[in-house]
């Protein structure tokens, strides 16, 4: 199972369109319900920062890969950061209810 944790700083003027555009990929993850992804996104206490948790039981990235509102989150995260997206790999010890 691949599993990653991303995070980024957005810029203040551009953190509720990046919110906006992360619901959108939810709201199409719930239309298509696909196999094999556990997602979840937070938005940290700054209101800039966000986290993104990912377990796929496939390649890493390659299901979220596939969606079209991920690919159009994507599309202009560069021009929206402040900080850049920083992957890290996961290696998962326990979980209650996550990735299973």
């Amino acid at each position: 199972m691949g599993s990653s944790m991303i995070r980024y700083k957005v810029r203040p003027d551009r953190a509720d369109e990046n919110e906006n555009l992360v619901k959108a990929v939810y709201d199409q993850l719930a239309r298509e319900r696909p196999e094999g992804l556990h997602y979840a996104t937070f938005r940290l206490p700054d209101c800039v920062s966000f986290m993104h948790i990912v377990f796929e039981t496939d390649q890493p990235g390659r299901i979220l890969g596939e969606v079209a509102a991920f690919k159009a989150f994507v599309t202009d995260i560069d021009d929206r950061c402040d900080e850049p997206p920083v992957p890290t790999e996961l290696t998962l010890v326990g979980s209650y209810g996550v990735g299973s």
